[in-house]
């Protein structure tokens, strides 16, 4: 009998394991995979020396009109010649700011969608309101600037500085009120984090906004006016308005008469109306660098620092990483803040 060939080559065991074994499919899987790795490598130098090819919407979550719409509109016009493409903004007015941070937040993230913002639908609407975006779905960019609250009083009202003011209202806890512009609105927080440290009780008054709290304060219904300093800068240049201290760390120069927080000890208590620049979180980071670049630049240009002189604010421009240390840092303080004077959070 002939004796059994052994075959020349070892034997080819087949896979019949179905989460292992090789497949036509799974091959093209894997090079699709590995396709869509290697671009990924690849796009983030080459979408930042393409971008932008075409025109950049700026969401503006404010009427036209206002401060944050002005400032808006005056950086997309300084920047325009250094991204080399049109900036259209687009006003997205509603819920304090919350629509429109929502949209940017929402948006592509490639670069096309940006928001220009002012701090408190960043910092304190998540406190009072129910919002669909936290610090994680957003990017901050820059931030060009601020205006202080301010505290004002009658002409006649007995202190002179805000040492006097300080003294006199820890001296009568609850005898005076304030007006602000609505119960957990960032005039209120700020105020109340103040009073918490100096150990004061001054009664909050809410009303419908800046203007209307300065014609309820000027009719004599509330103690202080409590808000921006565009509503009460023409009273206090008419002798009608005495303002004393400013929620800024540092003092005023359109209000030499008003103290700083850094006056009384209370710096580090700062909370200030800001304005900066977000996009949806994911943007690649080489255009998120382009358009810190790009914005910080167009921040320097003397048409925009004329603007915010004219509207009485304070230039502070800050990179991508102080902003969101500013966000993170004031939204932990103002929530501590919302908490102790039992600020509930609604639904929109």
């Amino acid at each position: 009998m002939a004796a059994l060939a052994w075959p020349r080559r070892p034997l080819q065991l087949r896979d019949r394991n179905p989460l292992t074994r090789e497949t036509p499919m799974r091959g093209i899987l894997r090079g699709v995979v590995a396709g869509v790795l290697a671009a990924g490598l690849m796009t983030g130098p080459a979408v930042a020396q393409d971008y932008p090819a075409r025109p950049v919407t700026l969401i503006v979550p404010a009427p036209p009109g206002g401060g944050t719409d002005v400032f808006a509109r005056q950086i997309a016009e300084a920047v325009e010649p250094i991204l080399g493409q049109k900036v259209i903004v687009d006003n997205r007015a509603g819920g304090g700011g919350t629509v429109g941070t929502t949209l940017v937040s929402a948006a592509q993230p490639d670069g096309y969608t940006l928001g220009f913002v002012w701090n408190s639908p960043l910092t304190t609407s998540p406190h009072s309101l129910t919002v669909a975006y936290t610090p994680d779905s957003y990017a901050p960019v820059m931030s060009i600037g601020y205006s202080s609250y301010v505290l004002c009083a009658a002409p006649d009202f007995p202190a002179a500085t805000a040492k006097e003011l300080v003294e006199r209202i820890k001296a009568e806890p609850g005898k005076y009120t304030y007006g602000n512009d609505g119960i957990g609105g960032t005039m209120q927080l700020a105020a109340e984090r103040v009073f918490a440290k100096l150990g004061a009780k001054v009664r909050p008054v809410p009303f419908g906004g800046a203007g209307e709290t300065a014609r309820n304060f000027l009719g004599g219904h509330v103690t202080f006016y409590g808000g921006s300093l565009p509503p009460i800068l023409p009273h206090v240049a008419a002798g009608k308005a005495k303002c004393l201290l400013l929620t800024s760390a540092g003092r005023n120069p359109a209000l030499p008469q008003a103290s700083g927080l850094d006056d009384i000890g209370l710096g580090a208590e700062e909370t200030v109306l800001w304005w900066g620049l977000i996009a949806p979180a994911r943007t690649p980071p080489a255009v998120l660098a382009k358009l810190e670049k790009a914005f910080m630049a167009a921040a320097e240009t003397d048409r925009f620092k004329d603007a915010m002189d004219k509207q009485g604010a304070t230039r502070r421009v800050l990179g991508a990483r102080e902003t969101g240390a500013l966000i993170r840092s004031e939204l932990a303080a103002l929530g501590t803040v919302a908490k102790a004077i039992g600020v509930e959070r609604k639904a929109q």
